[in-house]
This record gives structure tokens, C-alpha cells and sequence, in this order.
């Protein structure tokens, strides 16, 4: 019987928390809004995609290496940076019931489509200004599209807002018991920073020669003014981000060949479907601060489409703000050509968070009457085998009579070969295939009397939920 993908966000979540993958953060005192805490099998599934990456993109490279910079970054880099003068979304509040929202995403949300680009182009037409200002423009206007009565407040329903204002996503904090100049830092909003600043330290310890890349993986934090669809838009997220340094010129074929690696690794690597994902190219208007160029991929989640990777062309942007505040050299030298330059950077960036429920999303099949068609609400995660939380569930068929025992030295030989096996013996056999379709494991060996006569073993398959007999040491 076919399999029901999930029409909305509730099915994955239920079963997240039911089956450990994910919990919300201090749940015990109510839970904490966009904090959320990975459990026994998010943990597992995290590690695997995060392993799969870095085996990709670092080891399996001689062009990449990797570092892992502090979480707390001294005011002084962002500043060079432009976080802390850029790094902001528009707030808004309703002046009734003071509810905050994300001016922009509110539009979105309330299928005011693309207003900014009509406002800034109108501004540009009327004015003559240039686009960085006609956003401003078309953000000033949201107060009088507002008032028209199309946006009332999702909260109160009144159309009274305040106008909107530039807040910054950024955790600040100080270094020291002592507050001032010098001491203000913050948790960082990215983790791109921290390769920029030992880019020349990399250089001098490796004697790199362009192109190379330099990774990390690492939490990075962002006070989001409104959070939602779990995993997919939160207050501390993980990142997996290189930084490819190039000779200028040579920006735009790097930006290509990273985009096709990121394509195959979401598709080959994580097992995403073609007809779930699409690329996005940000319009001129859109860009960041730092940005020539940036192309995302987006995965249609239940509730639509949503950015799941992206790659952006960031120039020698970072790098010169560096060498001018800190008044140290960055230069590459290149000693085919005899010349000195600022490289260009490509950025390859994805979070775990968002694939990890990307993952979740299009391998989850619920079956309403069971896969027979005749029994109980089934419900499967398809996980490809090498992202599963267990890789073989080694269970007896019952507990006695030495079968728990041979159950538990097979599980222990197929861990010593490498293998994420996991001995369970809690409910009956069939309860107990239910609960491995579940969490996504894709092999269950059964262990029965006829074991104990012959050596061999039942190994159901996940997806076919096909039976073969085989010789324990065929496992």
C-alpha cells in the first residue's frame, strides 16, 4: 500500500518528540520559543549528515581544510564586518495588543507579494535614487500600505501599527566581569567570521596555495523576531559553511561548481527528492551587504517553499572590511603571477537544523491502515540506510531460554564490524518493527529458537518489509 506524505508540520513533530528525535528546550517549565533540544535519535541523525558532509567537502578534498572558531566574537570583528550595523530585520508592533512581527515576512504571509520590488522600483522611477535607498523607501511605505485595512494584526485583528524599525538579530554580551570599551562581544551570528580572521593564520601554517576552501561546523545564534515551523526557523541553529577563496576572475566558475557539489550532495548525499527542491536566484534588490551573487536551494516543506541551502558570491567583501580595521595585510601573494590581491570568496552554506527536517519531511509515509491495508495507522520514516539513527535493530524473540543472550553477542559482533546496532527486547515482536519503522532503521534481525539449533537469523527490510533467513555470519 502507498504511503501518505505529511500534509502539514504536526505529524513530523508528533513523532519527533515521540521518538526522541527532537524535544522542545526547558519544556519542563513550558518550553522556550525557537530553542529546541535534540534527543537520543536526533542526535544519531545530526551526527550522520554532519559526518557525510565533512567527509564530502573536507576529507575527501585537498583543497579544503577545516578550523573551529569561539562562539563568543569580540565587538570589534562585527563591527569591521557590518553585523553590527546591518545585521537587522524590520520590526514592527501592533499598537493595540503590542504583538512584534517581521514586517517582511508578514507581507509575504499576507500574500502582499513582491511589494518591496514594486515600491523600489517606483521609487527608483519617481526619484532616481538607487536601489539601496529604494529599500528604504518601501520599507518607510509599510505604513501606509498598513492602514489600507489589507494587513490587520494576526493577533487582534485592529490595523494600528507602529512603523517599522531596524532591529538587530545579534545576542550581545560582555568579555570580562567589567563592563566597557573593548569588553562588549556576541554570540556569533555566523560562522564565516571566524574563518575570516585565521584565514592569514591558515595560509602561514599550511602554506596554502589558491584555490582552497577552509571549514567549520558550529552553533551560531540569531534573536529572530518571530520563529516557526520547528526546526525551520530558530534562535540557535548549526551551521555547515565553507569559505572558498579564488583568484578574482575566477569567482564566477567556483560559484558554478559550487552550486552543481551542493545540488548532488542535497539529492546523492541526503536522499532529497528532484521534485522537492528548486533554486533561487536573490534579486539585485535582495542581496546582503556582502553579496555579488547568491543563489539558494529551497525545499517545499508542508507549508511551502523554504530555503534550505544556499551559495553566495561574498567578493573580496569580508576580507578588505578586515585588512582595513585591523591594519594588518591579507593580501594573497601569488607567486606564479608575482602579484598581490585580495581573493574572492565563494560561500557554501547549509544548516543541520533545516536539513535534518528536510530529511524528516520527505522520508515520512504514514500509511492509514497499515501497509497490509487491513490493520492499524502505520507510520515510517524512509530514511536512506546510511543517515538512520540504527542501522540493524537486533531483537529477540523472547527473553528467555538464551535468546536474549545470543541476541546480545550478535548485536555486540555487528558493532565490533562497524555496525549501528541496537539490541531491543520491550513488547512484542510485531510492536517492535512498528517502533524501528519509526525512528527509520533500516534492518531488524530477529533472533527465535531456530537460531539456537542453526546459527541462522529472520532480517526484515524496512521498506519492503520482505523476510529472508540467513546465516549469522552473512550479517
Amino acid at each position: 500500500m502507498e504511503g501518505q506524505s505529511a500534509t502539514s508540520l504536526d505529524p513530523i513533530i508528533a513523532l519527533a518528540k515521540r521518538r526522541g528525535f527532537v524535544y522542545q528546550t526547558a519544556e519542563l517549565y513550558g518550553g522556550a520559543n525557537g530553542l529546541f533540544d535534540l534527543g537520543p535519535y536526533g542526535v544519531e541523525l545530526a551526527r550522520r549528515i554532519k559526518e557525510r558532509w565533512w567527509q564530502r567537502f573536507v576529507l575527501a578534498r585537498e583543497d579544503v581544510v577545516g578550523v573551529d572558531a569561539a562562539l563568543v566574537t569580540p565587538e570589534v570583528v562585527l563591527k569591521a564586518s557590518g553585523h553590527v550595523d546591518n545585521f537587522s530585520d524590520p520590526l514592527i508592533e501592533c499598537l493595540e495588543c503590542h504583538i512584534r512581527l517581521r514586517a517582511d515576512h508578514y507581507l509575504d504571509e499576507a500574500d502582499a507579494d513582491t511589494w518591496q520590488q514594486r515600491w523600489a522600483a517606483e521609487a527608483i522611477k519617481q526619484r532616481g535614487i538607487g536601489e539601496g535607498r529604494a529599500r528604504d523607501e518601501a520599507q518607510k511605505a509599510w505604513e501606509q500600505f498598513a492602514r489600507t485595512g489589507e494587513l490587520a494584526c494576526p493577533n487582534c485583528g485592529k490595523v494600528h501599527w507602529s512603523e517599522p524599525r531596524a532591529f538587530n538579530m545579534m545576542f550581545r554580551t560582555q568579555l570580562g566581569a567589567v563592563e566597557g570599551a573593548g569588553s562588549t562581544a556576541y554570540l556569533r551570528p555566523e560562522t564565516a567570521q571566524g574563518i575570516f580572521t585565521n584565514y592569514k593564520n591558515v595560509i602561514d601554517s599550511l602554506h596554502l596555495k589558491l584555490p582552497f576552501g577552509i571549514a567549520q561546523q558550529g552553533k551560531a545564534f540569531r534573536n529572530e523576531i518571530t520563529t516557526g515551523n520547528f526546526l525551520f526557523r530558530v534562535r540557535e541553529l548549526e551551521q555547515m559553511e565553507i569559505e572558498f577563496f579564488c583568484k578574482p576572475g575566477e569567482d564566477e566558475h567556483w560559484f558554478a561548481a559550487w552550486l552543481q557539489l551542493w545540488d548532488e550532495f542535497l539529492k546523492t548525499d541526503m536522499g532529497l527528492p528532484e521534485a522537492l527542491l528548486r533554486q533561487y536566484e536573490h534579486p539585485q534588490e535582495k542581496l546582503s551587504h556582502y553579496s555579488k551573487r547568491t543563489v539558494d536551494h529551497e525545499f517545499r516543506f508542508p507549508f511551502g517553499w523554504g530555503e534550505l541551502t544556499g551559495v553566495a558570491n561574498r567578493t573580496d567583501f569580508d576580507l578588505a572590511q578586515h585588512q582595513a580595521a585591523s591594519g594588518r595585510p591579507l593580501e594573497y601573494f601569488d607567486e606564479a603571477t608575482r602579484e598581490r590581491y585580495l581573493p574572492y570568496v565563494i560561500e557554501p552554506t547549509m544548516g543541520v537544523g533545516r536539513l535534518m527536517l528536510a530529511v524528516l519531511v520527505s522520508s515520512y509515509r504514514e500509511y492509514p491502515q497499515g501497509r497490509t491495508g487491513e490493520g492499524e495507522a502505520e507510520y515510517v520514516l524512509h530514511l536512506p540506510a546510511h543517515l538512520a539513527p540504527v542501522q540493524v535493530a537486533v531483537l529477540p524473540l523472547m527473553k528467555k531460554d538464551g535468546l536474549a543472550e545470543k541476541a546480545r553477542e550478535i548485536q555486540q559482533a555487528l558493532v565490533v564490524k562497524g555496525v549501528v546496532a541496537r539490541y531491543d527486547d520491550t513488547g512484542a515482536i510485531g510492536k517492535r518493527y512498528r517502533r524501528n519503522d519509526e525512528i527509520g532503521t533500516p534492518r531488524c534481525v530477529t533472533i527465535d529458537y531456530q537460531t539456537l539449533e542453526d546459527g541462522t537469523v529472520t532480517v526484515r527490510d524496512r521498506d519492503t518489509m520482505e523476510q529472508v533467513r540467513v546465516g549469522v555470519g552473512k550479517l
